[in-house]
């Protein structure tokens, strides 16, 4: 029998933005973030990643086979780093990732941005604000409801990537927006946009 009220706890397989499974130790929820199918390149100009819910644990063989089902997001990124579009496929909903990922205030960082989620409610990721956290997802009270740890250099994995993103049972019904904004932060700090 599966405990609902743990968070979740998605092993995050490569620790790169750019393309990574996020399998969740105890299988109940697995998304990957990747690039188009090489069949679908040439549909985009610019960088794109997509995010699936691939519905299963990813193996070794992992980028030897496309995913098996369409991508709940595409993220559309523009030239030299710059934001571009995120679309929700499932909902139809398109915006410019800038009106979806907003600067916490005017003179505020691109590293810290807040996005409005699905349930109405506001979210904000900050960067290496929590001890430990390599990014860290607020709400309005300043709560913690996930965050992101890299595996430091110096400690061993075994079995495991030791890169992790937790989400906290309340919000874990908000997962796939948590790994699409997370992914777009990440594109933001390793662009230095």
């Amino acid at each position: 029998m599966i405990n609902k009220t743990l968070p979740y706890y998605l092993e995050d397989r490569t620790g790169q933005y750019t393309g990574s499974d996020f399998d969740e130790v105890y299988d109940r929820l697995f998304l990957r973030v990747a690039r188009p199918p090489p069949s679908q390149e040439s549909h985009f100009a610019e960088p794109t990643l997509m995010v699936y819910n691939t519905g299963r644990r990813s193996s070794s063989q992992r980028h030897s086979r496309p995913p098996q089902r369409d991508p709940a997001v595409v993220l559309e990124f523009g030239p030299n780093g710059a934001l571009g579009t995120v679309s929700f496929v499932e909902s139809g909903v398109s915006m410019p990732m800038g009106q979806y990922l907003r600067k916490t205030s005017m003179f505020a960082g691109s590293l810290s941005r807040k996005f409005a989620a699905a349930n109405g409610e506001e979210y904000r990721w900050i960067h290496r604000a929590v001890k430990g956290h390599e990014w860290s997802c607020v709400d309005s009270r300043d709560y913690v409801v996930a965050h992101y740890s890299l595996k430091p250099p110096e400690k061993p994995a075994y079995n495991t990537s030791g890169n992790m993103l937790t989400i906290y049972e309340p919000f874990t019904h908000l997962a796939l927006e948590i790994l699409t904004t997370l992914t777009i932060m990440r594109y933001l700090a390793a662009n230095k946009y």
